[in-house]
């Protein structure tokens, strides 16, 4: 009887540290699951390359390096932006090198008119539909400019000029050959039904420069081109190719503001064509890195600084990102397709593009 007495307290002692062990064990693993973080977002692994396939000092350039610098000082990315300009064949450079970079989530581009217009003046076999869209930033104007000297003081006399003067002795400087700004001069031309003689040049900076220095008449670059040089009262804006004014009540040249601006339109001049600022990946690349880019730049348009280039450079401020954007992408490289042909801008061998698939997916 002893002995039964006591061997049980022994045995359930036994047994109950054992329990108490088990029981230790499978506690401690529940918390090592629940210690154990989350499974991480991605991010970049390496630096970050943002190709802009235009020149320096234009509008898409000086946007990449605003985003570089405010990445940078509110350590918004652990990878450092890098921006790079590609702008051989008129930006198809810079579109061709991003294709080719299939899968690669570190590269980046910031588009703007020429990813439609590139194709078709060149002939390039390219379309927006071979890269991956992130998110349309805004939407940028073109502006009317003259030399702060000229005898033009608004968009009449201009017109006026043109129809007066012999064709092509009026010159309009603008970005590249075949683009956005001799779109637009060719519709200029329309207006007023005479010539004018378009000079390319390489990126809206050098544009912007050579209005100031007296070597072209007219230009048509983007506000924030040209804005530093109007403060500086070397060139002066005559009208905005919008359907309404600037909404920037903001002076800039003395008294003068972007509200100030009439519309080319309201001057009998039927031309009202904005660019898009957005950027795009290579194709290949996940949706969830496609996510970080698109977060990323959400962080950048929320920062006060971004507010301040709004008004700087008169954005029309317009965003969008996945289905509205593809649809918004379709909609322009349409239009840009038919006003193209109708200026005889296109290369001869551009060829009518196959249809996207119904999703808007590559």
């Amino acid at each position: 009887m002893s002995l039964t007495t006591t061997a049980y307290p022994a045995a359930a002692a036994a047994a109950l540290r054992s329990a108490v062990r088990c029981a230790i064990a499978v506690v401690a693993a529940a918390l090592a699951v629940v210690a154990l973080p989350a499974h991480a977002a991605w991010e970049p692994t390496a630096p970050v390359e943002i190709v802009v396939p235009a020149g320096t000092g234009g509008g898409a350039d000086q946007m990449a390096r605003f985003i570089q610098e405010m990445v940078k000082k509110h350590n918004l990315m652990r990878q450092p932006l890098n921006v790079v300009n590609k702008t051989g064949n008129s930006g198809a450079e810079g579109l061709l090198d991003v294709r080719a970079a299939q899968g690669n989530p570190h590269k980046l581009l910031i588009t703007l008119s020429n990813l439609f217009t590139t194709p078709l003046a060149t002939g390039t076999k390219f379309s927006w539909h071979d890269i991956t869209p992130v998110q349309m930033l805004t939407l940028d104007q073109f502006v009317l400019w003259v030399n702060s000297k000229s005898r033009y003081q608004s968009p009449k006399d201009v017109l006026d000029a043109l129809r007066a003067s012999p064709p092509g002795s009026i010159k309009l400087g603008g970005t590249g050959s075949k683009q956005e700004d001799q779109l637009i001069s060719v519709l200029l031309e329309t207006a007023a039904d005479a010539r004018l003689a378009y000079v390319p040049l390489k990126g809206g900076g050098a544009v912007a420069k050579a209005l100031a220095a007296g070597e072209v008449d007219l230009t048509v670059n983007n506000p924030i081109e040209a804005e530093k040089l109007w403060r500086e009262s070397q060139v002066r804006p005559l009208c905005v190719f919008d359907g309404a004014r600037l909404d920037y009540p903001n002076k800039i040249a003395g008294d003068a503001t972007w509200k100030d601006l009439p519309t080319c339109m309201s001057f009998g001049i039927p031309v009202q064509y904005l660019m898009m600022r957005s950027i795009f990946m290579a194709p290949g690349v996940t949706p969830e890195q496609v996510a970080y880019y698109s977060q990323l730049l959400d962080k950048v348009r929320a920062l006060p600084e971004w507010k301040d280039l709004m008004m700087k450079g008169a954005y029309k401020q317009t965003s969008m990102t996945g289905p509205a954007f593809v649809d918004w992408l379709d909609r322009t490289d349409n239009f840009h397709r038919v006003l193209m042909r109708e200026a005889k801008l296109m290369a001869s061998n551009t060829a009518t593009p196959a249809p996207p698939p119904p999703s808007g997916k590559k």
